[in-house]
C-alpha cells in the first residue's frame, strides 16, 4: 500500500453482491478457482457473506483466500464452513520490531495467532508468503523455513515486483530466488517437486518434512507464457496482467444491466484477445512498471 492512502467512496466499489455476480459469470464461463485477496478482504464488513455465497457454486473447485492473517483468529473457523479449501499468509518477518516496520502496523502476535487458528480450524493447506529484501529481512529466509517445519505447513518465496512507488530503490532490495534456494539448500535437505497450486511457483520438498518451498520468481524465472490468471479490483477493473495497464472496465456494465448478463460475458471473452504476453518487470528503470499498488490489483 501507498504510504499515504486515499480510500474511494462507497459507489465507487463493487458491492459485496456485485462481487459474487462477477465470481458466478467467471465460473459459469468454465473458471474453476477463485481466489479472493487484497489488501485485507477480511476487514470488509460481512466479507463472510461474500465467501459463503461463493462457496455454494457448484463447478467451482477451489475457493481460496490470501490474507495478513489478522483476522483469522476470529474468522478462520467460518471460512472453512463457508468452503474455503485453502489459505497464503503474508509474513515477511519472524522479528516483531522489523515485522512492524516493513507492514507499518502489523501485529505479529496476532499474525501467529491466525496461523494457529487457521490449523485449529482444520485447514490443510496454509502456506506463508515471504518477499525478502535485501538489508531489509534476506537474512530470515531459514528462519522462516524452520518456522514453516515447526508448523507443518508450506512457503513461497516471491521476489519483489516494482509495482507502486516507494520510497527504496528495489534494485538495491532485490533478492534473487535462486541466491535464496542456494542459501536453503545448504541448510536443508531439499528434493525438487512436481507439486503445482495451479500457480506460478516451482516447488521443492523440505525431506522427512510435511513442508513444501515455493519460488515466485517474475524476474529470474518468468512464468508469463504459462499465466492463465485475471484480476478483478475493487473498482471492477478486469486487468489481465498484474504488471501491465491493460483493463476493462466491468462496473459501469454491471449497474447497466442488473438483469442480464450477456454484456457482461461479451466483455470478459473480448478482453481475453488483450491479455499482454508478459510483464516486462526491469529493475534497472526508475519508474515502477505500474504505478498502482498491490492492494489495488491484489496480491
Amino acid at each position: 500500500m501507498a504510504e499515504e492512502m486515499t480510500f474511494l467512496p462507497r459507489d465507487e466499489v463493487l458491492s459485496l453482491e456485485e462481487c459474487a455476480r462477477l465470481v458466478k459469470i467467471f465460473v459459469g464461463l468454465g473458471v474453476s478457482k477463485v481466489r479472493i485477496t487484497g489488501g485485507e478482504p477480511l476487514v470488509r464488513k460481512n466479507a463472510l457473506w461474500l465467501f459463503e455465497e461463493i462457496g455454494r457454486l457448484p463447478k467451482l473447485k477451489e475457493l481460496v483466500l490470501t490474507s495478513n492473517g489478522s483476522q483469522l483468529q476470529k474468522q478462520a473457523g467460518r471460512l472453512k464452513r463457508a468452503g474455503v479449501k485453502r489459505i497464503n499468509i503474508s509474513l515477511d518477518s519472524l522479528d516483531p520490531v522489523r515485522f512492524k516496520r516493513i507492514t507499518r502496523t502489523g501485529d505479529l502476535d496476532q499474525v501467529l495467532a491466525g496461523i494457529q487458528a487457521a490449523k485449529q480450524a482444520g485447514f490443510e493447506g496454509i502456506k506463508l508468503n515471504t518477499v525478502l529484501m535485501r538489508g531489509i529481512n534476506d537474512d530470515e529466509a531459514p528462519a522462516l523455513v524452520q518456522f514453516a517445519i515447526d508448523q507443518a505447513i508450506d512457503i513461497a518465496f516471491i521476489e519483489e515486483m516494482p509495482i507502486g512507488e516507494v520510497q527504496h530503490s528495489r534494485l538495491s532490495t532485490f533478492c534473487s530466488n535462486d541466491d535464496t534456494l542456494k542459501i536453503l539448500q545448504a541448510a536443508y535437505p531439499l528434493i525438487a517437486s512436481t507439486h503445482t497450486s495451479g500457480g506460478p511457483a516451482r516447488y521443492w520438498q523440505v525431506a522427512n518434512s510435511q513442508t513444501k518451498i515455493g519460488f515466485i520468481s517474475p524476474h529470474t524465472h518468468n512464468f508469463c507464457e504459462q499465466c492463465n490468471r485475471v484480476r478483478i479490483s475493487c473498482k471492477g477493473e478486469l486487468f489481465l496482467c498484474l504488471g501491465q495497464d491493460d483493463k476493462i472496465e466491468l462496473l459501469p456494465l454491471l449497474r447497466t444491466h442488473p438483469y442480464d448478463d450477456q454484456a457482461i460475458i461479451a466483455a470478459i471473452l473480448a478482453s481475453m484477445a488483450i491479455k499482454p504476453l508478459g510483464h516486462d518487470f526491469d529493475l534497472s528503470r526508475p519508474q515502477p512498471a505500474v504505478v498502482r499498488f498491490m492492494s489495488h490489483t491484489g496480491g
